[in-house]
């Protein structure tokens, strides 16, 4: 069965640069249980990318599950950031790289 991911683009806002240390608190919580449920495939954020805070590439049964999972971003939550999701599909060397 093939894996269902979606990535989770998260853009900064506006009030982003007012993060305070509790919301970033909360956000590696939130991170840490996404990883913790099996929810989490990889996150990160990304360098020299104007309006890019990072992103999370979600493994969930659903694209409906993956959505739900953005709205308790903290930073989502706290209008810090927004978010675009996208279905995500691996190409590697068991799938010969989607040929």
């Amino acid at each position: 069965m093939k894996e269902k991911l979606y990535m989770m683009l998260i853009e900064k806002s506006k009030t982003y640069n007012r993060l305070t240390k509790k919301v970033v608190t909360e956000h590696v919580e939130h991170i840490r249980k996404l990883d913790d449920e099996g929810k989490l495939k990889i996150c990160g954020v990304f360098k020299g990318y104007p309006g890019m805070a990072g992103m999370y590439i979600l493994k969930t049964d659903s694209r409906e599950e993956a959505e739900e999972l953005c709205k308790t971003e903290p930073l989502v939550i706290g209008g810090y950031a927004t978010y675009k999701l996208v279905d995500f599909q691996v190409a590697n060397r068991e799938n010969n790289y989607l040929l």
